[in-house]
């Protein structure tokens, strides 16, 4: 009995395939442990008869030899291939691992939209600065001293320098002042931007936003130019479909002055919360520039006139991709941002 299963283990230790490093240990584990089947078979040599244990003793020798032997063959094998897979893992000449495709910002992207379709109208782009002085942030602009605008409840006002104000700006418009100063007509150009206000952060408001404001100056400018101007930007945003008004407003540095309403993106027209049951929803304020403002940048209202705009982008986004809350473009949560992954432009 004892022959027999030292010539059925040899057998096996002989034909044994391993395939991985774990079939190795497995093979260490039947055979050669303080329990395994080579040390049994040595329990079961003691209880033999003293005429068989030559024999079999010299058998069940060469079975250990042939089982430690096997062991170390097997274990050289799956540790050359580890070794291999390791220098795999350290060419630096192998392809770079995958990954995940980024985008950008629907702020962003409606932003381009926006500054695309007024260059093609012309404009170019213009920029300022964040911190502003009272002069090209509120005076220039004809606001009056006692111009609720200028309260501590609506500006971030950060120091006094030369007994002049300094804030954040509270519109891009200070950048049409700082054109207006430092060239001659014609001006024809967009200013986007961040602004502050200090508002309540909500669904609906936050303490600092992006516009686009726009001013076109020049001889024989008239309302009309701004109504077209204005109809067809919509038109290339929003679809040939949509709807337009103008209601008369006020704003300090324009006269006369309107809002702009489209019919509702979301509802169409027929009435929703964003709308508030209208159908219609304001996205900008225009009018012509006022010719005090012209004259405090040095420019003659006689000879020259102009009109401006002004539009939130965050409200425009709202509408363009059915967003109803303005705090999640601040809150960086990439479950909203993946949506605009398709948006690459």
């Amino acid at each position: 009995m004892l022959h027999e299963k030292i010539a059925e283990y040899t057998q096996e230790i002989n034909q044994f395939v391993a395939q991985s490093h774990e079939d190795v240990e497995a093979f260490r584990l039947k055979y050669l442990v303080t329990k395994g089947a080579v040390r049994n078979l040595f329990e079961a040599f003691k209880s033999v008869s003293p005429d068989q244990k030559r024999v079999l003793g010299k058998s069940l020798n060469d079975l250990k030899q042939t089982a430690e032997q096997k062991y170390k063959i097997l274990q050289a094998q799956f540790s050359s291939g580890m070794e291999a897979r390791k220098r795999d893992e350290d060419d630096l000449t192998l392809p770079g691992e995958g990954f995940v495709v980024g985008s950008r910002h629907p702020l962003s992207l409606v932003r381009k939209e926006i500054v695309e379709i007024f260059k093609k109208l012309g404009f170019s782009v213009a920029e300022g600065p964040e911190i502003e002085d009272d002069w090209h942030n509120f005076t220039a602009l004809n606001f009056p001293p006692e111009h609720p605008a200028r309260d501590m409840q609506d500006t971030f006002f950060i120091k006094k320098q030369d007994g002049n104000d300094i804030a954040l700006r509270t519109h891009t418009s200070s950048v049409q002042v700082r054109m207006m100063e430092n060239g001659q007509p014609p001006f024809r150009a967009i200013m986007p931007g961040r602004v502050y206000r200090n508002e309540a952060i909500s669904a609906r408001a936050h303490c600092f936003f992006h516009q686009v404001e726009g001013l076109y100056v020049d001889e024989d400018v008239s309302f009309a130019d701004l109504k077209q101007t204005l109809y067809y930007f919509v038109q290339e945003l929003f679809g040939e479909d949509t709807k337009v008004r103008f209601r008369p407003s006020y704003f300090p540095f324009t006269e006369p002055s309107a809002e702009m309403d489209i019919s509702c993106t979301i509802c169409k027209g027929k009435g929703c919360a964003l709308c508030k049951g209208t159908g219609w929803v304001e996205i900008l304020g225009c009018g012509m520039v006022d010719p005090n403002v012209l004259e405090n940048c040095g420019i003659d209202a006689s000879k020259y006139s102009g009109f401006a705009f002004g539009m939130g982008i965050e409200r425009i986004t709202n509408l363009k991709y059915e967003i109803k809350d303005l705090r999640l473009f601040s809150e960086n949560d990439v479950r909203f941002l993946s949506q605009f992954e398709t948006e690459l432009i």
